[in-house]
């Protein structure tokens, strides 16, 4: 548990980071190059933790971490990653307001609400998503390998 939190909360610091950095200090709101940044930055910021979560369980392991093994470490920490940055970003909308949250592109034609929960169902079942997609590919290649003639059952 403490390696998903570890990575998770890293993971949620980048995008905290970067979101506030971005919209709020520079005011360079939802501008195309900066959802294009926005996105390279948080995918590759969630690999890499992922890819260091399973080294590390890895390595708690004796070096014998199997497939399930490493896609339940990655899971966790997309967990963590998820519920921490919506915690974060739902406190912010509580003491700031919508602000940032209006700093999205295009007009609202839905309640403010309505557009609330979308962002939020959105970051934490897309953090899911390809957190269970970066998890399974990281740990195929990082998983043991059984031989041809091992008895062991998956």
């Amino acid at each position: 548990m403490k390696i998903a939190l570890k990575y998770g909360l890293l993971i949620t610091l980048v995008v905290v980071l970067w979101i506030v950095s971005v919209r709020l200090w520079l005011g360079m709101g939802a501008a195309p190059q900066g959802q294009i940044i926005s996105g390279v930055l948080f995918n590759a910021t969630a690999i890499v933790a992922i890819f260091l979560g399973m080294k590390e369980r890895k390595k708690a392991l004796g070096g014998a971490l199997g497939f399930k093994e490493g896609v339940k470490t990655g899971m966790a920490i997309s967990l963590v990653y998820a519920i921490s940055a919506c915690l974060f970003f739902m406190i912010e909308y509580l003491i700031a307001g919508p602000r940032l949250i209006l700093s999205e592109a295009g007009p609202q034609k839905t309640a403010l609400w309505q557009v609330v929960v979308v962002a939020y169902a959105g970051l934490f079942f897309g953090s899911l998503i390809f957190g269970l997609i970066y998890s399974t590919l990281i740990a195929f290649f990082l998983a043991r390998r059984l031989g041809r003639d091992s008895t062991e059952i998956i």
